[in-house]
């Protein structure tokens, strides 16, 4: 295991004004989505089993809305899941990056691990999709509450703001996000208040609290009482979002604002909701809306607006995190990357990825013109990564912190019961939209695992008659090369080999320079480095150096600027010459991939970013040399 440590560290206990700070821009970025759910939970339990709204019913759902934000949330996610960060970052890939092959006494049983990780992953683009659409319009659709003429409008209105959000990314956040956290809390005690009034008119409300009101509704209503769960589940769908955002804010203050501001407006909000439904079960049409009086219904229209923007923000932001820790970690090809803030190395810009979410958002929008609709596609794929997050965190329970059996066994029994339930119920929306995250998810992981076998294949083919740097070296001394003034980087995948763009240029132009880098990057299995941890060198004679770059996931890998941060300036200037190998890569019938997997390997491989872009090398600098690979 790679003995590199993180070189960026939350304060673990921050306080006073620095930790109310933190809790604020917590609550704008990672409560976002969990926040818009009383948007359309509620209304959803209702509308699609055809429970009756009666008083018995509405407590047990309010029970199970309570017990599963305890649960999941609560304990869950706060309490034990959030533990399993990787050097303060969280999320299902950071998770995954915890599993390491020292870790695992069986290589195949870690492979099938770090798949269920992959897949998870790639899940997440799918509700990268579908929270953009489903927050917004269900946010609009308050509209028809203040007159049904405006109906013909939640649609066109819903595309514009979808258009203006996605098209303000490459912007960046920075400028309005010290905006988000004040603004989620006007939300958020908007939500408490609408339900205070409410239950204060009905506080039979409050019998929810005992847990037996939960299990008397399952039997009391059989099957629609199990498929309820599909809905409910909408009320802890922003947990997975939760733990991804840890690493920007640290575990204490997320914890804190949950406690203290989150969950008490939930539970006030959907209370008031159930409250409102005993006293006029007409209401179950949109009892968010429906709670409040008629003339607060535009400001509350606009302010859900506001708020589910934000929520739609934080899971673009997280699809971009992903995509550059899948890129950094090998999953994906290299994509352009922009940093659109100098202070906040998390706030990053992916072109492709945000036009690629846009239009599926758009598309999601017209093709199911409701959020009903559109809830039918949100679930399925958020129940499944919950399930792979479980079956993770059991891994590292019981190999990074040597948990005993009995303790991992029982914890993640309980777990996996509450996922396994909403997962089960949420089966039956898969023909009705919920193959949609499915589809959206397998088509990643096919990318993720095609792109990371082919790497392997290549660098394999690479290695074939490879010739180590001590080997060419014995051999250059008895040879009549001429040498150049200046300094050649060649970039090699492997430190202990000498690439082929050195040894095509040395074949062709019969010429090498005075000092010869061969520099390999490699990224390390934590999100940032220590700068002292950042390079090795070694000097090989004759010339040569040996030089090993290390990043994190999370970092980008501008080489020039490490390189002059660490070597002498007589050895690497703005005159040094980078060299890189452009693979033209060959598919064969030879054992490796399926024929299909190789061509779509060869897809990405040719349509990548440059290797000098990604890694922030100047053109003007850079010469490639061709080489056939065959895999």
């Amino acid at each position: 295991m790679s003995n590199i440590k993180n070189g960026h560290e939350h304060n673990k206990d921050p306080k006073g004004k620095y930790l109310l700070i933190l809790s604020l821009g917590a609550l704008g970025v990672v409560f976002g989505d969990i926040g818009t759910s009383p948007l359309y939970a509620i209304r959803e339990a209702f509308g699609e089993y055809g429970l009756a709204v009666s008083h018995e019913n509405v407590l047990g759902i309010l029970s199970l809305v309570f017990w599963s934000l305890i649960i999941v949330i609560s304990i869950k996610y706060l309490i034990f899941v959030m533990r399993a960060d990787n050097h303060g970052e969280g999320g299902i890939m950071a998770l995954t990056a915890l599993v390491t092959p020292d870790k695992l006494e069986r290589k195949t049983g870690r492979w099938l691990i770090v798949l269920l990780g992959i897949f998870g992953a790639s899940l997440l683009y799918g509700d990268s999709m579908i929270t953009p659409a489903i927050s917004v319009l269900a946010a609009i659709e308050g509209l028809k509450e203040v007159t049904p003429t405006l109906t013909p409008y939640v649609i066109p209105i819903t595309v514009g703001i979808l258009l203006a959000l996605f098209g303000f990314q490459s912007k960046g956040t920075a400028k309005v996000g010290a905006l988000f956290g004040p603004i989620t809390l006007v939300w958020f005690i908007a939500l408490a208040l609408l339900g205070i009034f409410q239950i204060i008119a009905n506080p039979v409300v409050i019998g929810a609290l005992n847990p037996l009101q939960a299990l008397s509704f399952f039997a009391r209503n059989s099957l629609p009482g199990f498929l309820v769960l599909g809905s409910i589940f909408l009320v802890v769908t922003g947990g997975e979002a939760l733990y991804a955002d840890m690493g920007h804010f640290g575990v204490k203050p997320i914890r804190l604002t949950w406690i203290a501001v989150v969950l008490p407006a939930l539970l006030l909000n959907y209370f008031g909701q159930g409250a409102l439904l005993m006293s006029n079960p007409e209401a179950a049409e949109n009892p968010f809306f429906l709670m409040a009086p008629t003339w607060i219904l535009i400001p509350l229209i606009i302010l859900a607006t506001m708020a589910t923007v934000i929520a739609s923000q934080a899971v673009i932001s997280g699809a971009f995190s992903l995509t550059k820790q899948a890129v950094q970690l090998g999953y994906l090809p290299r994509i352009k990357m922009t940093q659109t803030s100098d202070k906040e190395k998390g706030q990053i810009y992916i072109p492709g990825m945000n036009w690629l979410i846009m239009i599926a958002s758009i598309a999601l929008v017209i093709g199911f013109k409701s959020s009903s609709n559109l809830a039918n596609a949100y679930g399925v794929g958020v129940t499944t990564d919950m399930v792979f997050t479980t079956i993770l965190f059991a891994v590292v329970a019981k190999t990074v912190w040597n948990w005993k059996w009995p303790a991992v066994i029982g914890l993640s029994s309980l777990f996996i019961i509450m996922d396994l339930g909403f997962w089960g119920a949420n089966l039956p929306k898969i023909p009705h939209g919920g193959w949609f995250p499915l589809v959206v998810g397998a088509v990643f992981f096919i990318f993720m695992t095609t792109w990371k076998r082919g790497r392997t294949l290549l660098a394999q083919a690479l290695k074939k008659g490879k010739l180590s740097p001590e080997t060419f070296l014995s051999g250059l001394n008895d040879a009549d090369v001429a040498r150049v003034p200046g300094t050649a980087i060649f970039m090699t995948i492997s430190p202990d080999a000498v690439p082929p763009a050195l040894l095509n240029n040395l074949k062709h132009n019969h010429v090498l320079h005075e000092q010869v880098i061969l520099l390999t990057v490699v990224t390390e299995e934590v999100p940032r480095v220590l700068e002292a941890q950042r390079r090795t060198v070694k000097e090989l004679g004759n010339g040569f150096y040996q030089v090993i770059l290390h990043f994190g996931f999370m970092e980008r890998p501008r080489v020039p600027q490490a390189l002059a941060n660490m070597l002498k300036p007589s050895l690497v200037d703005k005159e040094s010459t980078y060299f890189f190998g452009r693979e033209t890569v060959l598919s064969t019938p030879h054992k490796g991939m399926g024929p299909w997997r190789e061509q779509l390997f060869i897809f990405m491989h040719r349509n990548a970013q440059s290797a000098p872009a990604f890694f922030s090398i100047p053109s003007d600098r850079v010469i490639e040399v061709g080489t056939q690979v065959e895999i």
